[in-house]
């Protein structure tokens, strides 16, 4: 087995470069002149329909698209833990998604009151989605500087578009030291919504898990987060004061920054049990560094 292999079998689900169409080579030149061969990543339109409704169209690379839907209408409030779905369709051709479930509801004021945030590709926030953290709280968890140090290591090690590609964001659902699903998108918001969109069909609570994130610490980013009820959000980049702010409201642990031996902490530090001290760690410890 090769190193590749190994880590790419600690998940469940992982990036998969063997995907048709999620890059192709383009033919350019360099500052010399000389001529190259680039692979690029692919975008593509995805229309989201909720029952009989038009939702959103978004901008993605098209892998997952039954995630993506059920992800994003998860997050925007348009579904709740207790719909029951009875299909997801997904046409390729078309380019299309249809989410249904067992009772029908109406979202014409949630799409009156849409605005337009900073993310990029899916960046719109519904006022629900804000409104759904009225009184949250979310649960008390353990975390350890151990675990962040091993996710970092394997996390910035294993094959994906990004490090094929570039140009793309990634989420990585963790749970302790395992990386469980690793989600990747042009944006950072879609790759969210993959990982939101898995749990729902699966089951999966969020109580005990981590979100690790390539992307900016915004406040729609702590919002999707603590609707997903996951305590615990790392990046490899930086905060808005915003995010910063509502992650202290819900009792979210905000953990930006985190490269090599060195992370900040602006939210949630009660939570953090610092185990291992990076200075006794060699430099292999820690993977490559992402963007």
């Amino acid at each position: 087995m090769t190193v590749s292999d190994e880590l790419r079998s600690q998940y469940l689900i992982a990036p998969s470069l063997a995907h048709k169409g999620l890059a192709r080579q383009v033919v350019g030149h360099d500052e010399s002149g000389a001529e190259i061969e680039l692979n690029v990543v692919e975008e593509r339109p995805l229309t989201i329909y909720l029952n009989r409704r038009e939702i959103v169209t978004a901008m993605t690379i098209g892998d997952h698209p039954e995630y993506l839907a059920i992800g994003f209408l998860r997050n925007q409030g348009m579904l709740t833990a207790d719909d029951r779905l009875t299909g997801v369709d997904y046409d390729d051709e078309l380019g299309v998604v249809v989410v249904r479930t067992e009772v029908e509801t109406d979202h014409e004021a949630k799409l009156a009151r849409k605005t337009r945030t900073s993310g990029c590709a899916v960046g719109t926030v519904f006022g629900d989605m804000m409104a759904g953290l009225d009184g949250l709280r979310l649960p008390e968890a353990e975390l350890r500087t151990s675990w962040l140090y091993r996710l970092s290591h394997v996390i910035n090690r294993t094959p994906s578009l990004y490090l094929e590609a570039g140009a793309i964001h990634g989420t990585v659902l963790c749970e302790r030291d395992r990386p469980l699903i690793y989600m990747e998108d042009v944006g950072r918001h879609n790759a969210v919504d993959k990982v939101a969109g898995w749990m729902f069909q699966e089951g999966v609570q969020g109580g005990d898990k981590i979100l690790y994130t390539t992307g900016r610490l915004t406040s729609e980013m702590v919002i999707k987060t603590a609707l997903m009820g996951i305590p615990v959000l790392v990046s490899r980049s930086g905060f808005t004061a915003w995010g910063v702010e509502i992650a202290q409201e819900v009792g979210l642990t905000l953990i930006g920054r985190m490269k090599g031996k060195r992370f900040i902490c602006l939210a949630g530090e009660d939570r953090l049990i610092r185990d291992q001290d990076p200075s006794n760690m060699h430099r292999s410890d820690f993977g490559n560094a992402g963007g």
